[in-house]
């Protein structure tokens, strides 16, 4: 079975480019890049047997974890096809212990795969410091081969999953987001470390001995330690690799085992056309409006410009701060803070921007908490990025690293306490907004006070609610060590607690006033 799998692997890959001249000179082309590449990359990793340990160490569990990371994200955002997908196998009643090992080898037969395999097998000529760190360096190479070939297979089968029947352009968003929360702040870090002083490699050593605990850094740190004559810290970290590989076979078994009791689905051929956000989102009512919502931000003025002057705001506060005589470099913790209240408060009114079409959420009984939590997904997905990466990029202009947990803290206390609240507000005291297809700047006549009560409290109430976190955020930057950590913990708790309150508070609003929220919507 095996080595059938094999051989198709060989002749699928064959296959794409025979008969073909230009894809063959292009594949060969490829080939002699990516071999005297590689072929160079090993002699520098061999070179590095003689220098010392411990940047060697920091070194390759960094790059190694980004190889471990670009397996799990590229597939996904390329769409990466599986030629060897089980889902194919279905109909030929071959048992899943056979078909995932053989499937498993055969992905091995790729440029990546094979480029990581022979980077993997150089590393034990940098780590033939002592028998006891080779014979670790020997079983760390295949973990590292083995991890990358399963974090590989598993991204690729549920992509091509989940882009069976189209590519979809909203799911790529979604691993755009992922992606660059993951990578943009060690991207940051790293821009941000003084490499001249010691410092910087001291910094750099924190951050690579942090990544050697997790799954993606263990299993290019334990030959390391072994070097430095850690045993305790080499077996540990031997064992989170083991464990990591050992979790993911059985993960791509229990996913061979589900594609083979699972019927192959039929692409239809001919234009059928996308559904977008539709097409992603469980069919659930939270799920459906989310969709709905996600549509709208990308698509309708009003929300766009909300999108495009929010990052502006707070930028407007520094020139006269700066005119005042406040020093540049606190100025850094400034704009983020602002910019994740005003994009939570930005959904205060978002009720009246459906107009008429708010009926519907009534008429269908759509359960109130439903309608509240799929209409801050739009915020979420763009507010969770801003506060981790701009967390990091506030910190690289304020030149203080150890206030880190008070940023994220802060802003992720404005941004969730703001986004509960305004769920609330958006239910209980809506007011006319711009209808849709007008200009997004046009503020229809009204001659309540709805609009300033809502506007003024939904910036001022979680403010209110932040004093806390603020207040050890404030500590932290007097020098009090342990208020950075304190003001993380209060700042997320305090904002995942009102957001959970103001999504439960607003959906028993909006079920109670349905009838009022189409008479509004209707009148206005």
């Amino acid at each position: 079975m095996v080595a059938q799998l094999l051989r198709l692997r060989l002749q699928l890959a064959f296959g794409t480019v025979r008969g073909r001249p230009a894809r063959i000179i292009g594949a060969v082309l490829l080939i002699i890049v990516v071999g005297v590449g590689t072929w160079l990359l090993a002699q520098g990793l061999v070179g590095l047997a003689s220098a010392g340990a411990a940047n060697v160490r920091d070194l390759l569990i960094v790059t190694g974890s980004f190889v471990v990371l670009g397996f799990l994200l590229i597939p996904a955002m390329l769409g990466v096809t599986d030629p060897l997908d089980p889902r194919t196998f279905a109909p030929f009643g071959i048992r899943s212990s056979a078909l995932a090992p053989g499937t498993l080898l055969a992905s091995l037969l790729s440029i990546p795969s094979l480029v990581v395999i022979v980077l993997s097998f150089a590393t034990i000529g940098t780590w033939s410091r002592g028998a006891f760190a080779t014979v670790i360096a020997v079983i760390c190479a295949v973990f590292a081969i083995a991890t990358c070939a399963l974090v590989g297979r598993i991204a690729e089968y549920i992509a091509s999953g989940a882009l069976v029947t189209r590519k979809s352009r909203e799911l790529r968003v979604v691993f755009l987001v992922l992606i660059l929360v993951l990578i943009a702040p060690a991207i940051i870090f790293a821009l941000g470390i003084d490499w001249s002083a010691n410092s910087g490699m001291s910094d750099f050593g924190r951050a690579a001995e942090a990544v050697s605990w997790t799954p993606f850094g263990a299993v290019w740190a334990a030959p390391g330690e072994a070097a430095l004559g850690d045993v305790a810290g080499a077996v540990g970290k031997l064992a989170i690799a083991a464990g990591t590989t050992a979790v993911l076979y059985f993960v791509w078994w229990a996913l061979v085992a589900r594609a083979l009791r699972t019927a192959p689905r039929e692409i239809p051929e001919g234009g059928f056309g996308s559904l977008g956000w539709f097409d992603i989102m469980p069919a659930r009512a939270s799920s459906s409006i989310a969709a709905r919502s996600l549509s709208y931000w990308g698509r309708d003025a009003r929300y766009i410009v909300s999108i495009l002057i929010i990052p502006v705001l707070p930028f407007l506060l520094i020139p006269p701060l700066l005119i005042a005589g406040v020093p540049a470099q606190p100025l850094a913790l400034v704009p983020l803070p602002f910019m994740c209240l005003f994009l939570g408060w930005s959904l205060h009114n978002d009720l009246a921007f459906d107009a008429s079409a708010v009926w519907l959420h009534v008429a269908s009984g759509v359960k109130g908490y439903a309608d509240r939590l799929g209409r801050t997904a739009p915020t979420l997905l763009i507010g969770v990025p801003i506060v981790v990466i701009g967390s990091m990029i506030s910190m690289a202009f304020f030149g203080d690293w150890s206030m880190l947990p008070s940023m994220f803290g802060v802003s992720a206390c404005l941004l969730l306490a703001s986004l509960g609240v305004a769920s609330y507000l958006s239910t209980r005291f809506p007011y006319p907004a711009a209808a849709p297809g007008d200009s997004p700047f046009q503020q229809p006549q009204y001659s309540g006070a709805r609009g300033g009560f809502s506007q003024t409290f939904g910036l001022l109430i979680p403010v209110v609610l932040s004093v806390p976190t603020l207040y050890f955020a404030w500590r932290g930057l007097l020098g009090d060590a342990d208020a950075t950590v304190w003001a993380l913990l209060t700042g997320v708790g305090t904002g995942i607690l009102v957001f959970i309150a103001g999504i439960w508070l607003g959906g028993r609003a909006f079920d109670r006033r349905g009838p009022e929220i189409i008479e509004f919507a209707t009148s206005h």
